[in-house]
């Protein structure tokens, strides 16, 4: 490739802001010419890696903007320690189907059993594929919500909220809400109904969101909402922070800890 052709291909590169088409223009030049390329075949692989460059600088643009605690991922969890947990289930909601038809997932189960950590990876794999991701605990929400309430701005919180594909609520039920805080959180609930998707973290079981939110019918009618189109996953067993400790039990850990 000549000087020349290189510098109007730098100069084209600069003008669509995409400089990785400068530099992979000419190592695939030599390349093309080797192997017998058509010209369209050496036009699609130097857009197919500016493309693919896009989407993974763009999906780490996106996973720093969730709001995350800590990157953690799928292929990190140890499902060994979770054997009830069916992992062609969760491989299939990090496919992404979910997102696309606006399901919510909620994943239910004592402390240190994994709900955050699934939630976490679930949310990266939605923001690799593209779709934006906002984290916080079900308390942070209620925080943002107030805030907005107070400036008169709920409405339009709420709108902006469903332009985000997935809202992750993380520790449901650890703290009690008071009766304003939950119709905030109603709402938050009730706008994304069937337009876009939520996963919820809880150490609770449903029959309890009632003492949480301070509201047996507040509680139903989020819960309606919420499982109508959702998988909800109930996770078992200690703590896996606890593993090495000795420590076997915890308050919270019982039984009904269960999607009943």
């Amino acid at each position: 490739m000549s000087s020349e052709t290189m510098k109007q291909i730098e100069f084209l590169a600069r003008a669509l802001k995409a400089p990785r088409i400068r530099d992979s223009a000419g190592r695939l030049a030599d390349q093309a010419r080797a192997a017998g390329w058509s010209h369209e075949d050496y036009l699609a692989a130097v857009l197919d890696r500016e493309v693919s460059a896009r989407d993974a600088s763009g999906g780490r643009i996106r996973i720093r903007s969730a709001g995350f605690p800590s990157r953690k991922t799928l292929e990190d969890f140890v499902f060994d320690h979770q054997p009830a947990l069916k992992r062609d289930q969760i491989l299939h909601l990090a496919g992404g189907t979910f997102l696309e038809h606006a399901r919510n997932i909620v994943l239910l189960g004592p402390p240190g059993t994994g709900k955050t950590h699934l939630a976490i990876g679930l949310g990266v794999k939605a923001a690799e594929a593209g779709h934006r991701v906002l984290f916080a605990t079900a308390i942070d929400w209620v925080a943002r919500l107030q805030a907005a309430h107070q400036q008169g701005r709920l409405a339009q919180e709420l709108v902006r909220l469903r332009r985000y594909g997935l809202i992750i609520v993380d520790e449901v039920g650890y703290i009690p809400f008071e009766q304003d805080a939950a119709n905030l959180f109603f709402q938050l609930v009730s706008s994304r109904y069937e337009h876009a998707s939520l996963i919820l973290t809880s150490n609770l079981p449903f029959a309890r969101w009632g003492d949480v939110f301070g509201d047996q019918v507040v509680a139903a009618a989020m819960i309606d909402r919420i499982v109508h189109h959702a998988d909800v996953i109930s996770l078992r067993g200690s703590s896996f922070r606890l593993k090495d400790t000795g420590i076997t039990t915890l308050p919270s850990a019982r039984p009904e800890n269960t999607a009943e």
